[in-house]
This record gives structure tokens, sequence and C-alpha cells, in this order.
């Protein structure tokens, strides 16, 4: 046996001590069960070949034998959440291919800081290393300075949820590829070190709940990737630096519980990307920038307890999916803006202990959303409300208003005056009269456009469910609003140029569907919808995303809406399989060779289509990963056709009215080179993206790789290395996938480890169709059946599958 895998089967009892004594086998994962025992003493030396072992959710315990280590095949360990107790073993050094330590243990004995150091200092031998992980143990001990000599390879390092104290390495910036660092839940001590800002590719910070001081680092300015920094619980001074404005692709900031002092920069609100916004507990200062109202995606704002001050912004009514909003225990003065009437999705609001002063707005009776209300120790006076969320006593709080009155009996305020009263009755008188009026002037309007619409109706149409044909379903703004929870953030999936994808439930038939929601105030953004429903309502295929409708309305704001509705792809993009953003709860996706094959398969016959097999030829001007979906077969659907061309197929003349051609189309790195020079698009154009697009699959690199510089970019770098060197530029998760998996159920048979000489014979003409197809000159690319034709020919040879004769 070489290979076991039982995770997840809810398996409970001792774990054979009979099975470490199989010297053949290289996987065992038995994770997340109820199993408990102790690992032998003779591990390493009884499983020689050893690669992956995954033990983590058990319930093992004992001590890590040192002889593990003799294991040198080792590549994936993960010990996470057992009660494992002792020292680690120090010679970890000798494991030459370790790529994911994931050992969530161990308390140490005696002298255990050094235990720790020796450990985490052996590893600096792994030159391999990209992932290491001991979340959630008993570590105690110095961090020691060595880990800045880890590989420049690692991407992942976490020790989050330990006891770990010390100083973070001044050289952590040593580790330029570092993506992901949880230092988080430790007793770490010291300040951030300034070469944190070389860390050019880190997308994750988390250092919260530690003892940590000093300032924020200015060179958080080259932190251009990162996405969340999660800095609360901790001792830091001076103020937010302004440099965290060129953080573009922010999207959590927590910086609460700390000692920041000044003003909040409005740098921080030009981050459109910002969903969390978490401030409280600091010492800020001054005004809360009128720039909040940028962030028309934050669902969460926290400024409490702090030293604001001034009015509440009106322009906090431009966040509509603002859920959560706290800015208790300031100085803010002044009434609730009018706007915030636009807030109907929040569900906490938090105001309390301000100078706050006017009439608590009515229209927080009908907020269908909220579940806490706290509007208490402020100056409110006139009625409280008695509907919605204030027949709740208590899911809202209105205590020390002492000018309250009225309201639910539970309250015990007293009766509201008569003159409060009767203003509200001439209020009412006034409007009625004024909706009186308006009605007789709407009514005679509307007699006079009957008129002229009898008149003119052969000229003048208006249709505002769907620019689709009419056997497509028509949905409105407000079931669309239903569907996606009113467009929230927990249901955003994507983003694009020209808008968002959200995950909807259609409650007709329970669809499950994605709705693109076109951002209009994007230049191109109405041309790009009207583009895409034309091409996707002539167009059908089993590789193209499938349209269900569209819809083109008004929200209930008044504002244009135009939204796509697309069958779901369970699986997401391509984008996301060939670069995993990988959470604490998330495993890597990956994909095999054949997989990867076949999803090339897929997007060159929906090229094929679109280019050979329509009335009119469509040239798609996007191809990139993130515009291929893939299903749950991962079977692979392009998408996207905002910025697709289409011409007619008889005289070959695009037709402009269908055409949403804006500057340069496409995406830099996989546009063609001939349309930064003002060339006509062309399915020449399609082919070099697709060429990049193929690269970019067996190689693991994108096109804007930083390792592509000057004149060197990826389609030079992979000639360079054909057709000797393919093994080097391989994306090592084909190779790892080939190891690690045996046969099992799949769109094609795995491969073993004994295949890797045929991969290698395989790898050479798919990298040289990628070079072939992103060749600068149009007229050399190869063309779209050649190579779908020489795919199919790859993909037999690699399965032993004999082609038919002809």
């Amino acid at each position: 046996m070489e290979f076991l895998q039982l995770s997840g089967n809810n398996l409970s009892g001792m774990f054979p001590a009979s099975l470490y004594n199989i010297s053949s086998i290289y996987f065992i994962s038995i994770a997340v069960n109820l199993l408990h025992g102790i690992l032998p003493p003779d591990l390493g030396l009884a499983l020689p070949n050893l690669k992956i072992f995954l033990l983590a959710s058990n319930r093992f315990y004992g001590q890590i034998p040192s002889s593990i280590a003799n294991a040198t095949r080792l590549v994936q360990i993960n010990f996470g959440t057992n009660a494992f107790t002792g020292s680690m073993p120090m010679n970890f050094g000798t494991l030459d291919a370790l790529e994911f330590l994931g050992a969530y243990e161990n308390s140490l004995g005696t002298n255990q800081g050094i235990e720790l150091t020796s450990f985490l200092t052996s590893l600096s031998n792994c030159s391999n290393l990209r992932l290491l992980d001991l979340t959630l143990n008993h570590f105690k001990g110095l961090l020691p300075n060595s880990i800045a000599n880890f590989s420049t390879k690692i991407t992942w390092f976490a020790l989050l949820g330990n006891y770990i104290s010390g100083s973070i390495p001044l050289d952590i910036g040593n580790l330029v590829n570092l993506q992901k660092l949880f230092l988080g839940e430790n007793m770490l001590t010291g300040s951030i070190p300034n070469s944190i800002g070389k860390l050019s590719m880190l997308e994750t910070l988390e250092l919260d709940i530690n003892n940590i001081s000093g300032e924020i680092p200015s060179s958080f300015t080259n932190l251009t990737r990162l996405g969340a920094l999660y800095l609360s619980t901790n001792m830091i001074e001076g103020s937010i630096p302004i440099s965290l404005g060129n953080c573009t692709h922010l999207e959590n900031i927590f910086l609460d519980y700390n000692h920041l002092t000044g003003a909040i920069p409005y740098q921080i609100f030009g981050l459109t990307s910002l969903i969390i916004v978490s401030l409280s507990q600091n010492d800020l200062t001054g005004l809360l920038p009128q720039e909040v109202g940028n962030l028309k995606n934050m669902g969460q704002l926290f400024v409490s307890k702090n030293k604001l001050f001034g009015e509440i912004p009106a322009t906090l009514g431009n966040c509509e999916v603002l859920e959560f909003l706290y800015m208790d225990g300031n100085l803010f003065n002044g009434t609730i803006p009018m706007s915030f009437r636009q807030l109907r999705g929040l569900q906490e609001l938090d105001v309390s202990t301000n100078y706050l002063s006017g009439q608590i707005p009515r229209f927080f009776e009908v907020f269908p959303f909220f579940q806490y209300l706290n509007l208490s120790y402020n100056m409110f006076d006139g009625e409280v409300p008695n509907r919605g969320v204030f027949t709740n006593i208590s899911a809202f709080s209105v205590v020390g208003n002492s000018k309250l009155c009225g309201g639910i009996k539970l309250l015990q305020l007293p009766a509201c005056p008569m003159e409060v009263l009767n203003g509200r009755k001439r209020s009412f008188n006034h409007r009625l009269i004024v909706l009186i009026v308006t009605l007789i002037i709407v009514l005679l309007s509307l007699c006079i456009l009957a008129i002229l619409y009898r008149n003119r109706r052969s000229r003048k149409r208006v249709n505002l469910a769907s620019p689709l044909k009419n056997q497509y379903p028509q949905l409105s703004y407000g079931e669309l609003f239903q569907a996606t929870n009113g467009f929230s953030p927990s249901n955003l999936v994507g983003e694009g140029g020209y808008g968002y994808v959200y995950k909807g439930i259609l409650n007709s038939d329970e669809q499950i569907v994605a709705v693109k929601v076109l951002n209009l105030y994007e230049c191109g953004a109405n041309k790009s919808f009207v583009t895409e429903c034309e091409a996707l309502k002539n167009i059908r295929h089993r590789n193209l995303v499938k349209i269900i409708t569209s819809c083109s309305s008004i929200d209930f704001r008044g504002n244009d809406f135009k939204a796509l509705v697309f069958e779901f792809m369970e699986n997401g993009s391509l984008e996301s399989w060939l670069h995993s953003s990988l959470s604490k709860q998330q495993e890597p996706k990956n994909l095999n060779f054949v997989q990867r094959l076949n999803i090339a398969i897929d997007v060159a016959s929906a090229i094929d289509y679109l280019h050979n097999h329509c009335e009119m030829t469509f040239i798609h001007c996007d191809l990139k990963p993130s515009n291929i979906l893939l299903d749950g077969d991962l079977c692979a659907h392009v998408s996207d056709f905002g910025l697709a061309k289409i011409f007619s197929a008889t005289t070959g003349i695009s037709n402009h009215q269908q055409s949403s051609s804006i500057g340069i189309r496409g995406t830099i790195g996989y546009v063609a080179p001939e349309y930064g020079m003002g060339e006509e698009v062309s399915t020449q154009g399609d082919m070099y993206s697709y060429g990049v697009l193929l690269l970019e699959m067996f190689t693991g690199k994108r096109p804007t790789n930083n390792m592509f510089t000057g004149n060197v970019n990826l389609h030079g770098y992979v000639k360079m290395c054909l057709p000797q060197q393919v093994m080097q530029i391989v994306d090592p998760q084909i190779i790892l996938e080939m190891e690690e998996e045996p046969s099992k159920p799949s769109r094609s048979k795995q491969c073993s480890t004994a295949n890797i000489s045929k991969l290698e014979t395989c790898l050479v003409p798919v990298f040289q169709i990628g070079v072939s197809c992103s060749v600068e000159m149009p007229n050399e690319r190869m063309s779209v059946k050649e190579v779908i034709k020489e795919l199919h020919k790859i993909r037999n040879v690699f399965l032993g599958v004999r082609g038919k004769r002809h």
C-alpha cells in the first residue's frame, strides 16, 4: 500500500500502530476524525518514503519522535488541533523538499526557547521551503532571527495562536516572496521592522493580539498587494500613515485597540476596495473625512471610543451596502444625516455617548434588517418612533436622552406634549395637501402622455426588464436585490473592470445564479453591457457561460441599474485555481496535468466556435484566467464579453453599434501587442491571449510576474527553456499532484509517479503551442483549429489512448 486517505470520516478509537510499518507508503491523511494514539519512536525510519503526513483535528498525544526527520522526502506535515506534548525534534533541517509544514501543536518542555529556536533555525537549510504553519499550539520561547534566513521561496509562514515572545526579526524583508504572514495571538514585543516594506508580494499581514509597540512603518507604501492588515490589540503608537493609501488592494484593515493618535487620513477612504474598517479604541481626533462616502463596498465601519468630533458626514449615505456602523463614545454633534435613509441594509448602528441632537429619524422604522440600534446618551428630543425596530425593547436603546417622549409603553417615557402632536398633525395636513395637488398634476400629465404615446408608440418603446430576447425570463431590480441578500458583501464572489459579481438564489425556483452588476460610473460600462447582451443572445456553446437573463432598470434610489444574470459556476474562476489565495479554513486548489489540458481544450473549443461557427464572427478581446469559469466537473466556460467585437460573417465589417472597443482592448499581459500600435482587433489577437493563458496554466506564473522585466516576458521565458528545461519551468504543483494522487475518479485518469517522463514528453508540445500562439507577428500565430487538434493528440498520448484512423 502506498496511499492511505481516511480524512473526514468521523472515525474514532486508537489508530493502528501496524500502519506505521508499511515502508512503501508515501501518503497518510487521517485528518478531521476522532482518532487517538501516539507516534512510534522509529516513525521516520519505518516510513522512509513518507511525503504527505496529515493528522490534523484528531486527539493524538505524546511527543513527536525525533526520527521523523529521517523521512527525508517529507513534503507535507499537518499535526494541527491535537494533544501533542514535549519537544519538537531539532534536526528538521534534513528535510530537503518541505513545502507544507502545518505542524499545529506542541507544548515544549524545559529549555523551551532554545528548543523552538533550534527547530526554526534548522529550517534555514530547507532550500525548497514554501509553507510553514505551526498555528494554534502551545509553542513558547523567543522568535529567532534565523527565520529571516528561510528560503526566499517561502510564501506562507504562520505561528498564529501560540505563546511566542521576542520581536519580529529586522531582516524579515529577506523573504521577498512571502504572501501570508500570520504571527497573531502571541506575546511578541518590539516594533514592526521597516524592512517589512520589502515584502512586495505580501497579501495578508496578521500581527494582532500581541504587545507590539512603536509606529506603523511608512514602508507599508510598498505593500501594493496587501489585502488584509490585522494589527488590533497591540500598543502601537503614532498616527495612521498616509502611505496606507497606496495599498490599493486593501479590503480589511484592523487597527483597533491600540494607542494611535492624530486624524484619520482621508487617503484611507480612497481605497475603494475596503470592506471592513476597524479603528475603534484609539485616541484618534479630528473629523471623520467626507471621503468615507467613496467606500461603496464597505460593509462594516468601526470608529468607536476615539475623540472624533464634528458632524457625521452625510456622504456616509453613499455606502449603501453598509451593515454594521459603530460610532459610539466620540464627540460627534449635529443630527443624524437624512442621507442615512439610503442605508437600508443596516443591521447594527451604535451612535451612543455623543452629542447628537434633533429628532430620531422616522425612516429607521422601515429598515428591514435592523437588529440593534443604540441612540443612548445623546441629546435627542421629540417623539420616539413606535414601529419596526422600535417595537422590540431589547433591540434598541434611547436611555440618557432626557427630552424624548412617546414610544412604546415599555420605555415608560412621558406622553408627548400637544404642540409636538399638533406639529405632527399640521405637518401631516401639509403633506396631504401637497400629495393631492401632486396627484392631480400627475393624472393630467398621464392623460397627455397617453395621447402622445398612442400617436408615437410605433417609434418609441421603453423596456426596463431585459434587452435580451423575449424567451429569457424577466427579473426586476427588487428580485435581484432579494436574491443577493441586498447585494451583500458576503455574497460578493468577484469583480471586474466594469462591475461586481454576486452569488444569488432566485426565489422563483431556488436556482443559484451569478449576478454581474455593472458599475455605470465606469467609462464604457454601458457599451460593455450592450455588447455583452448582443453577444450572449446570439451564441450558444457548452464552453461558453450560459446567460439566464439581463436587467436594465432603476434601483431603490432611482438610479440606473444594469445587470446580467448567469448560471452559477460552483468552482469559480481558473484564476482562483492557478493562484490560490489561501485562508486558514481553505485547502489549496490544485489542478493536475490532465485537468489543465482539458480546460485548455475547452477554452480553445469556445474560441473556435466564436471565430468560425457563428452567424457573426465574435472576437472576445479579453481572454484571461479570471474570465474562464469552472463548473462542478471542472469543465471550462468562457465568460465576460464586455469588450467583444462583433463582425459580419460575410463582409468582415465590424458592427459598430455592437462594439464596445475602448482604447487598448484587453488586459495588460494578455492583450496582443499590435493592439497597442492601433491595429484593429482580429482573431489572431484572441490567439495571442490564448497562448499567454496556456503558458500561465502550465508554468503557474502570471504574465505580470515581477520576474518579467525589460525585454523578458512569459513567452520569452518559456521559449528559452524549450525543449530540454521544461521540468524547470512547469508549475511544481503539477508534479506534486502526480506524486500525491494515485488513481481516483475525475474527468480523466490520474497519473502516478511513474509517469514523470511521459509528462515531460507531453509538456514540450504544450509549451510549443503556447509559444507559437503568442508570437509577436499575428500572421505567424497558430490557428485555433490547429491548437485543438494538437492538444487532443497530446492528451491521447499522455493517457495512452490510440487515436482513431480517418
